[in-house]
């Protein structure tokens, strides 16, 4: 049917078939030998077909300029002499909103520009759409009138649809050949180093595995759109019964993919704006493929700048679950993925179900373009000791499958296609970091005493299931910290008393006799729950997070208290409450746990043998009140990531200050003394359960402050235990006294010529 104004009577259909048809080298039986023909005879037919008087195609340039790279309608002079920078004019306004730009007066815009060699002055009407790839902006495509008219919705879609086209024939090298390229910027082939953040520690070297499926240029046309119509709604129904029946398997099972990850995934299968954009976009003329590729790429660009951590998170779910989408439709079995032997795996974000999914033997290291090191995907890498690098801005778009690729989780940096004198380092490195892994394997059931004969305990953190498999391969005494969030972060509801009182049960399980510190929820902030109502604070870390939300939502906290009271029946249970900024927090926490031992004593419910309830010292607020707190608890716990970021007013989880100040200062190691010697006067058991505690040269100088109780990463009990053996710990305590009263900013020069001198395995 003919569109008013739009397409002519051909349809989208026929104009998208006649454009794959050019692409592909000519139309009708004319046979086009060189790109710029192509390029020149697309833009005639999309003219044509659109009722456009002027047609246009620019590209991105490596150095950001979009140049004209073919037209319709203007100067034929101007192609690959005019280009503009970046943000310039409609077409950079286009490609810097990765999103269409609609006009009918384009000349009264303020972000027009005028560009004489164009001979564009005529033109009123102007629609531009991005050639989005990975999110980003490649091109634009543009239509034009002298008319002051308004293009309709159905010109919209066509020419995002035309748009997307392009942009995966331009970026597959389908169109232009490499020396017609020139430096057009679609995928580097040179070396390159990319700093992020370390996620995880470890080094890899391997081959890129790019995550989400791409779709080849040709599937992106539909022969019958009724028939891609049928596929899709049979592709979400295979998802959604594919994700039950993993949800039906999965519940109970203390190892792979967590219960509540899926119920996640189940829940955004069903949201209807998803559904009915992938509907729409079918019937418009693409494949079902490509209708899940468009519409992911228009979430991916509507909301990937977008500053709220929610609605990033929500990103982050939909992007997953396009991902596995197109698997589906694919035919790929997502529990028979075939990898390289020396995969890297390469994705934006990264759901930890996914992660879990892949074969663990073949995935050598991680690199995220987003996520965070508190993310669910790097939790998960930690735990499988995965080296992940996250945070790489532009990795995805400068990045072909297979290329080669070195993880460098020991400095947060990610190499691209590396040079041969740089494998050869990383090698040699990895080398080192597979003889010291032989040597911790030996000591994992050696007991962590120094030479002069100082037990020190040595516990992990957990948080997954996958965890508590760490228990036993690094011989850790236990778990100084298990976090419970993790199971109200991935459900989309509240988890029921059962629920929670059979994970925590399946954790004292698998830890038999060795002790287990469960922190109740560390919620709030930026990490919300789908399911509570969040609060819009201007600064999340220091709002209603933690304690102070357990506090205001008390049903919320008794719930949790009453399975761990239930999980734990007959053993001992150890509890506590994270961030305590005040001493009366404690007291109407603890109170919280009294009245549910009462409330199930009541009702003879079987109690655990022993009640042990601590609290966390996050909040520098303690340090001058501890004489007050600690009588009222049986233990405590430091916990370092957050003391230190409140010590210092530095935001842990931002690059561009979590740096910027050295826990290994006199104010931080004098601050740690106090607590230490505070809790020796009240005979009060104190623990570090933070990240300091995994780094051999921090743990050296914790245990020579006066702390015996370490709960690390388990990717740091192996070399904090062989630090430990190393440790004449009378010495250190002799060497690290005069470093208190520096004045410096950081001692940690002070501190590495100390643990050299004492020849520590550091």
């Amino acid at each position: 049917m003919a569109k008013s104004g739009g397409l002519t009577t051909r349809g989208p259909r026929n104009l998208l078939r006649q454009i794959r048809e050019a692409l592909a080298g000519g139309t009708g039986g004319a046979a086009v030998a060189s790109a710029q023909q192509r390029l020149d005879l697309v833009v005639g037919i999309i003219a044509r077909s659109m009722v456009a008087e002027v047609c246009s195609i620019y590209l991105r340039r490596a150095s950001g300029e979009l140049e004209l790279f073919a037209t319709e309608g203007l100067n034929p002079e101007a192609v690959h002499n005019t280009r503009l920078r970046p943000g310039e004019g409609l077409v950079g306004e286009v490609a810097r909103l990765a999103q269409p730009v609609s006009l009918s007066n384009a000349p009264e815009h303020p972000s027009f520009s005028y560009r004489p060699e164009t001979g564009e002055d005529p033109f009123n009407a102007f629609l531009g759409a991005p050639l989005l790839r990975g999110g980003r902006a490649i091109g634009v495509l543009v239509v034009q009138n002298r008319a002051a008219r308004v293009y309709d919705e159905d010109e919209l879609e066509d020419i995002q649809n035309i748009a997307m086209v392009l942009s995966e024939t331009v970026a597959s090298g389908g169109l232009l050949a490499e020396a017609e390229l020139r430096d057009v910027e679609l995928a580097p082939h040179r070396p390159e180093r990319l700093s992020g953040q370390k996620f995880a520690e470890g080094l890899a070297v391997g081959r890129a595995v790019l995550h989400e499926a791409p779709v080849p240029p040709d599937k992106l046309l539909a022969d019958d759109p009724v028939i891609e119509e049928q596929r899709l709604r049979k592709g979400l129904a295979d998802l959604k019964s594919g994700i039950d029946l993993l949800l039906e398997g999965g519940q109970g099972k203390l190892n792979g993919t967590p219960y509540e990850v899926l119920e996640t995934y189940r829940m955004f299968a069903d949201d209807r704006g998803w559904n009915r954009s992938l509907e729409e976009a079918v019937r418009s003329g693409l494949t079902a493929e490509a209708a899940v590729d468009r519409v992911r790429n228009e979430h991916r660009a509507r909301f990937a700048s977008a500053r709220d951590p929610y609605i990033r998170e929500r990103l982050h779910d939909f992007e997953d679950l396009a991902n596995r989408l197109l698997r589906v439709l694919m035919g790929d079995d997502p529990h028979d993925r075939q990898l390289p032997d020396d995969a890297i795996l390469v994705a934006r974000n990264l759901g930890p179900a996914d992660l879990l999914e892949y074969p663990r033997s073949k995935l050598k290291g991680l690199l995220l373009e987003e996520g965070s090191p508190a993310g669910h995907a790097a939790i998960v890498a930690r735990a499988l000791q995965i080296p992940c690098v996250g945070r790489l801005s532009g990795l995805r778009d400068r990045l072909s499958e297979g290329d080669p690729l070195i993880v460098d989780g020991e400095t947060g940096e990610a190499y691209l296609r590396p040079r041969p004198d740089m494998l050869t380092a990383v090698q040699s490195r990895m080398g080192v970091r597979e003889q010291r892994r032989a040597e911790f394997d030996q000591l994992r059931d050696t007991p962590a005493i120094t030479m002069d004969g100082t037990r020190i305990t040595l516990l992990t953190n957990a948080g997954l299931a996958v965890d508590l498999e760490n228990l036993d391969m690094t011989g850790a005494e236990g778990i100084g910290l298990f976090r419970t969030e993790f199971q109200f972060m991935v459900a989309d509801e509240l988890p029921r008393l059962t629920a929670q009182t059979a994970l925590y049960k399946l954790v004292l399980d698998a830890a038999g006799e060795r002790q287990v510190t469960f922190r109740t929820l560390d919620i709030g902030g930026d990490k919300i729950l789908p399911y509570l109502e969040p609060d819009r604070e201007e600064n999340p870390a220091l709002g209603r997070r933690a304690i102070r939300l357990g506090l205001d939502r008390p049903a919320l906290l008794r719930m949790q208290l009453r399975a761990l009271l239930a999980a734990a029946a007959g053993r001992e249970l150890r509890v506590m409450f994270p961030m305590i900024a005040a001493v009366e927090e404690f007291r109407r926490a603890r109170d919280l746990v009294d009245r549910e031992i009462e409330w199930a004593r009541r009702r003879g419910r079987n109690l655990p043998r022993t009640i042990r309830v601590g609290a966390m010292i996050e909040c520098p607020s303690l340090l001058w009140h501890l004489d007050a707190l600690l009588p009222l608890t049986d233990f405590v716990s430091i916990g370092t990531n957050d003391l230190m970021q409140y010590m210092f007013a530095a935001d842990r989880t931002n690059p561009r200050v979590a740096d910027r100040y050295d826990p290994m200062s006199p104010p931080a190691l004098r601050a740690l003394r106090e607590i230490r010697q505070r809790c020796s006067d009240h005979d009060t058991p104190v623990s570090i359960c933070g990240e300091l505690a995994g780094k051999p040269l921090e743990a050296f100088a914790l245990i020579a402050l006066g702390f015996n109780r370490l709960s690390a990463p388990a990717s740091g009990v192996g070399p904090v235990k062989r630090m430990i053996l190393s440790a004449d710990l009378k010495a250190a305590r002799r060497g690290i006294e005069p470093l208190l009263a520096s004045s410096a900013s950081s001692v940690r020069g002070e501190l590495e010529t100390l643990a050299r001198k004492l020849n520590l395995a550091v």
